[in-house]
């Protein structure tokens, strides 16, 4: 279920179709219905087959059995357990994705106890949960592990709460668990002895991930589970704790590996061990994509030469490399379609992708440092155009950058006019293009004229209101744009409201718009996930204004300067809810 999407009210769906002519015209037979509605598996083709007439909508309500709940505030778990009877799997995300950069507080909310309480109770049956951004304690974990006897799957990403204990009870009480993911989440005293507490017997996983653990693992018992799962587990990414020799002897338990995130390369070896750690990858005949490696050099790439030709996904987010060292791997990776790295492989290494890698669909490039803005290093104009060049089936781009140009951008979407993801980030607010000095407006116009499928944008550098404006004539599938330290003014904001039929997700910061630039889009917010302003010119007014005409709307000021009218509002998150007002919300958030 999407919450973006009117399925969770509780108003009676159509009674007719859209020819006027009633429902029962066109009656099924309840078993047939429900047989046919059963093959729809996209959340959004259900929402809308839920409207079309009462004995849809009920047929659909029998038959989902996936949840999706794109904002764990915009419904209630009471109203999810009324409307859905039969739900096994449910992906629920939580806090905006301005977390991810600090700017909420930690206990702003977004704890998925109440949600676990109400599973227990109506969903026994419950198999997979998928958490992103959500506040997880061990008393959850504790309930989730001796609630659903059938259980299978718990995947955890950027989320925070849990300690070593909660991980415990996972392993020692989820006995039919297939999938244990946790990625990019935060957990405090966590070791390595939860991975003690699985059952002899235990041997149906077929994901394990635990990179982002900060902490020494217990490897004789995980050696020994991956030994007994070896005809299941597809996927396996470690810590860096675990040491090159001991990856070789994962790697030997784990011959259906697909997906495999390394430990530390830190670890000197004899010529010995690297021919075992070498021929172990050259044995993974069915590996396709490799993360991790940290502290990997030159040296220690060549163990995976063996298994390079196979991949399609490498991400090296983790690994700083150099140019060189970037180029002599990619050599070896001709089917790479997905390619994440730091901007220390710098220009030369991306000249290198383009010249190595035909099929690559989707690039990352992230800072080594994004508050080091003095930095004198990291990737260019250059990189993008030599990447664009080479890779002309580019369609996803994330790009932090040092400096950029309105030519190389207008060039590289000509060379790759496919792009549904374009995220350029240009490291230093406000910066203009590096040759000409002029605002970046005619890149971004390019970007939205030029690639008619795209479908997420962040544009940085100096943008005055022309780039909004041709945002809004020509971005209609766009569906999340980020702006930072951009616009001249609310007619920035305005265009972009009014000009993007398909627009779901505006994260704003930064920004000279105010209270006229929120207030144009009272008529969009219903059919919009979410809406984030911070250090804007909106001030408490405006958004009290916003919450009267919009009382379906949650209007929230986090750390306002003030309860005056004219004080301006920090932090804005507005979303669209059936649940009303959330009754956790910390003395900090202010719901108007």
């Amino acid at each position: 279920m999407d919450p973006d999407t009117k399925k969770c009210k509780e108003s009676k769906p159509h009674s007719s179709n859209s020819n006027g002519s009633k429902c029962s015209h066109l009656k099924f037979p309840d078993e047939a219905l429900e047989k046919v509605l059963s093959f729809i598996d996209s959340h959004k083709d259900r929402n809308t087959v839920s409207l079309v007439c009462k004995e849809w909508y009920n047929a659909e309500r029998w038959t989902r059995s996936n949840l999706f709940i794109g904002n764990c505030y915009s419904v209630s778990p009471e109203i999810v357990s009324r409307r859905f009877p039969r739900i096994k799997s449910v992906r629920i995300k939580g806090k905006p994705r301005f977390s991810d950069f600090n700017m909420l507080p930690r206990d702003w909310g977004a704890n998925v106890h109440a949600w676990l309480v109400m599973f227990a109770e109506v969903y026994p049956f419950l198999e997979e949960l998928r958490l992103k951004r959500m506040t997880v304690n061990d008393e959850s974990l504790e309930l989730l592990a001796k609630s659903f006897t059938g259980f299978k799957a718990l995947s955890l990403l950027s989320c925070d709460g849990f300690t070593d204990d909660g991980l415990k009870f996972v392993a020692t009480h989820c006995r039919n668990l297939t999938e244990l993911d946790i990625q990019d989440s935060v957990a405090v005293d966590v070791g390595g002895d939860w991975l003690t507490c699985f059952p002899e017997n235990f041997s149906s996983l077929e994901i394990l991930n635990f990179a982002s653990l900060n902490s020494e693992v217990n490897f004789e018992s995980l050696e020994k589970l991956v030994n007994r799962c070896k005809n299941t587990l597809r996927v396996l990414k470690v810590n860096e704790s675990i040491t090159l020799d001991q990856l070789q002897r994962l790697l030997v338990h784990a011959p259906n590996l697909v997906e495999l995130g390394t430990g530390s390369f830190m670890q000197e070896l004899t010529p010995r061990q690297y021919e075992d750690v070498g021929s172990a990858f050259s044995n993974c005949g069915k590996l396709r994509v490799l993360s991790g490696l940290w502290d990997a050099t030159d040296l220690h790439f060549s163990v995976l030469y063996g298994a390079c030709a196979r991949l399609t996904f490498l991400n090296f987010s983790e690994a700083v490399l150099q140019s060189g060292e970037l180029a002599k791997l990619l050599a070896h990776c001709p089917n790479l379609r997905r390619l994440w790295v730091i901007d220390t492989v710098q220009d030369k290494g991306l000249e290198a992708v383009g010249s190595s890698c035909p099929l690559l669909e989707e690039l990352r490039v992230f800072p080594l440092d994004p508050y080091d803005l003095d930095h004198q290093h990291g990737v260019t104009e250059q990189g993008l155009l030599a990447v664009s060049l080479g890779c002309p089936k580019l369609h996803y781009l994330l790009y932090f950058c040092r400096r950029m140009t309105n030519a190389a951008v207008i060039a590289a979407v000509k060379n790759c006019p496919n792009f549904t993801h374009f995220r350029l980030c240009i490291m230093n607010p406000g910066q203009p293009d590096h040759l000409t000095k002029s605002p970046m407006d005619a890149a971004f116009a390019a970007v939205v004229k030029t690639c008619p499928k795209l479908r997420r944008l962040s544009v940085s550098g100096l943008l005055t209101d022309k780039t909004f404006e041709s945002i809004g004539e020509y971005a209609k599938n766009l569906e999340t744009l980020s702006v930072a330290f951009a616009g001249s003014s609310d007619k920035a904001m305005v265009c972009v409201l009014r000009g993007c039929p398909k627009l779901r997700k505006l994260e704003i910061r930064d920004c000279p718009f105010g209270n006229a630039a929120l207030l144009s889009g009272v008529e969009k917010y219903e059919m919009m996930r979410s809406l984030w302003m911070s250090a804007c010119d909106v001030t408490m007014k405006g958004c009290r204004m916003l919450a009267r005409e919009m009382p379906r709307l949650n209007v929230e000021v986090i750390e306002d300067e003030g309860s005056d009218d004219g004080a301006k509002a920090g932090k804005v998150y507005v979303y669209r809810t059936v649940a009303g007002p959330r009754r956790d919300a910390p003395p900090f958030v202010l719901t108007l």
